[in-house]
C-alpha cells in the first residue's frame, strides 16, 4: 500500500492519505504510519468509516491498547454496546446526564493521562458527530517549545519534577464541572521521549499544580512563562473536525486544547489510548 504524508502545519501534524483503516494493513504500511507519528506528533486520517473494533485495531499500530478505567454510563448512539477500552467524549445527554466525559465547552491545554503514575503515550479520537462550528482541537508541539525556551527559564527547571492534579471531566481549573474522581502524579518538567530521545515540555495549565523543590512564587512565575511560550501560535495546529476523522497524537511531546462549541449541538467522539511507560527524565 502506498501512503501519502501531507504536513498540516510547520511544526506539528500530518495527514495520512491512501489508507483505509477498516482494512487489514501490512507490516510495512503499519511501520510507515508509526514512523510518521514519531516525526509529526499528530496524524490525521480523513473519511474513515470505522467500527469500534476497527478503531481498536488501528490503535495497535501505535502500541498496546491502554486500559481505560473511567466509567461508561451509556452505549453510544448507533452502537449496540461500548467495547472495552473505548471511551466516549460527548455532550449528548440521556435523562439529563451526559453519556460521555468532557461534555461541554472550551478546555485548557493539557496532556492526556498526565495525572496517572504511568501516563498513556498516545490518544486516538474518532469523530462520529460534530457541531456546525467550534469544538476544534488545538495541538502544541512540546519539542519545538522546549528547544526555543529561553535559558533563564529552562535552566532553573532542568531536572525538576512537577506535581499534577486532575478532576475527571473538568474543562478549566475551578469550573466545577469535574466529577468526584480525581488523580495525582509527579513527572519531569521536561520529558525525554523514549523513542526519539528528544526533550519536550511536559507541564500544562490544566493539570500542573507546582514545581517540586521550588518556592510557590518561583514555581508559579516559571510555569506561567513556560505556558505562555508553549502555547505560542507558531507551535500550533488547530484541527477543525469533520465526521469520520481519526486523529492520533503523541502525549509525550504534545499538548492539546479544545475550543468552545454550541451547547445545543451534538458532539460525539470515540476515544482510545496507547499504553505508556514511566516518564524518563
Amino acid at each position: 500500500m502506498t501512503i501519502e504524508i501531507i504536513p498540516l502545519a510547520p511544526h506539528i501534524g500530518a495527514e495520512i492519505r491512501g489508507v483505509d483503516l477498516a482494512q487489514p494493513l501490512d507490516d510495512q504500511t503499519r511501520a510507515a504510519i508509526h514512523a510518521a507519528w514519531l516525526q509529526h506528533v499528530v496524524l490525521l486520517f480523513r473519511d474513515q468509516t470505522l467500527t469500534q473494533q476497527n478503531l481498536l485495531d488501528a490503535t495497535t499500530i501505535f502500541g498496546r491498547i491502554g486500559q481505560l478505567a473511567r466509567p461508561k454510563a451509556f452505549r453510544p448512539p448507533g452502537f449496540d454496546r461500548l467495547l472495552d477500552n473505548i471511551m466516549l467524549i460527548s455532550n449528548i445527554r440521556e435523562n439529563g446526564e451526559p453519556i460521555g466525559a468532557l461534555p461541554d465547552g472550551e478546555m485548557m491545554f493539557h496532556h492526556d493521562m498526565m495525572h496517572a503514575a504511568i501516563p498513556h503515550k498516545g490518544t486516538c479520537l474518532y469523530s462520529v458527530e460534530v457541531p456546525s462550528h467550534g469544538g476544534d482541537t488545538v495541538f502544541a508541539n512540546g519539542y519545538a517549545a522546549y528547544e526555543t525556551l529561553a535559558d533563564e527559564v529552562r535552566a532553573p527547571l532542568e531536572g525538576k519534577r512537577a506535581f499534577h492534579h486532575y478532576n475527571y471531566g473538568s474543562t478549566q481549573k475551578g469550573d466545577g464541572k469535574g466529577t468526584a474522581a480525581f488523580s495525582e502524579s509527579s513527572h519531569p518538567v521536561f520529558r525525554t521521549h523514549e523513542d526519539t530521545g528528544r526533550k519536550a515540555i511536559y507541564v500544562n495549565r490544566l493539570m500542573t499544580e507546582r514545581v517540586e523543590g521550588l518556592s510557590a512564587e518561583d514555581s508559579a512565575r516559571l510555569l506561567n512563562l513556560v505556558y505562555d511560550h508553549a502555547e505560542k501560535p507558531e507551535w500550533l495546529y488547530a484541527h477543525v473536525w469533520r465526521p469520520r476523522d481519526l486523529l492520533v497524537w503523541d502525549n509525550r511531546c504534545s499538548m492539546h486544547a479544545r475550543t468552545d462549541f454550541p451547547a445545543g449541538e451534538r458532539r460525539l467522539m470515540l476515544r482510545t489510548t496507547v499504553e505508556g511507560e514511566a516518564a524518563p527524565v
